[in-house]
C-alpha cells in the first residue's frame, strides 16, 4: 500500500496548534497518534522517512529537531521536543486528565499503566528488533520469535475476561500494545493461537479514534 503524506491532517482551524507529532505510518509513533486523537487534543502531523531522515514535503532533516533519528517525537509550541513513546503518551494523558488515558500520579492505577508501558516497550517492542533487522545473525531471529511468543502468551492470559489491559477502560498502553501487535503478522507470528488477542485487536481497531488514526496514516 503506498504511503500518503499526512501533513496537518488533524488541523481543524487556521490558528496555530499546540503540538506537532512526527511519525512514520505504522511505526511505533502510531501509539501516541492514537492517544492524541483519543484525548481530543489539537495537533498537527508531520510524516518523516526514517531511512533518509527527511521530512515528507520538505528538504529538511528531522534529525535537526530530534538527533536520536527515530520516531515518535512531539514538538511543543515553545520548541521543546519530547521523545520516547511511553513518555509522550503520559505527557498527553496528563495534559488531558479528563480522557482517563493516564491515571493520576501516585495512584496504584498509574503504577499499573506504567508497568504495562514498560513491559510493552522493553519485552515486546524491542523483541522485534532481531527479527526485522537482517544484520542480526541468522540464529537470532528464531530465538527472538520464541521469546516473543512466550510474552504474547502472557499478554493473552492478562486479557482473558477483560476488554482492555486495565479492565473495561481504554488507556494509553492499549494504544501501544495495539501498535506492536500489528507487527506480528509481518514476522510470521499467528495471533490466532491466542483467541483473546485477535478479539482485543478487533475491539481496539473498532474505536472511532483508532479508525481516524489508521485512515490518517494511510493504513486503511
Amino acid at each position: 500500500m503506498p504511503r500518503k503524506s499526512c501533513l496537518n491532517s488533524n488541523r481543524t482551524n487556521k490558528k496555530e496548534t499546540e503540538m506537532k507529532l512526527y511519525f512514520s505510518p505504522g511505526a511505533c509513533s502510531l501509539s501516541p497518534h492514537i492517544v492524541l486523537r483519543e484525548a481530543g487534543a489539537d495537533f498537527d502531523l508531520q510524516q518523516v522517512d526514517t531511512r533518509s531522515k527527511e521530512m515528507v514535503g520538505s528538504d529538511s532533516l528531522f534529525t535537526d529537531i530530534n538527533p536520536k533519528g527515530s520516531v515518535p517525537f512531539l514538538q511543543l509550541d515553545d520548541g521543546e521536543v519530547i521523545t520516547e513513546g511511553a513518555v509522550i503518551v503520559q505527557y498527553i494523558g496528563d495534559k488531558n486528565p479528563e480522557s482517563g488515558l493516564i491515571p493520576p500520579a501516585g495512584s496504584m492505577e498509574r503504577i499499573r499503566v506504567q508497568e504495562w508501558l514498560s513491559f510493552i516497550g522493553s519485552d515486546l517492542h524491542k523483541g522485534f528488533g532481531p527479527i526485522f533487522n537482517p544484520k542480526y545473525m541468522p540464529e537470532a531471529a528464531p530465538v527472538a520469535k520464541g521469546l516473543l511468543e512466550i510474552r504474547l502468551a502472557y499478554v493473552a492470559g492478562e486479557l482473558e475476561g477483560k476488554d482492555y489491559l486495565m479492565g473495561d477502560k481504554f488507556t494509553a498502553p492499549d494504544a501501544y500494545l495495539f501498535t506492536i501487535l500489528n507487527w506480528a503478522k509481518k514476522v510470521g507470528i499467528d495471533l490466532d493461537q491466542w483467541p483473546d488477542i485477535p478479539a482485543y485487536m478487533a475491539r481496539v481497531a473498532g474505536r472511532p479514534a483508532v479508525q481516524e488514526t489508521l485512515k490518517a496514516e494511510g493504513l486503511i
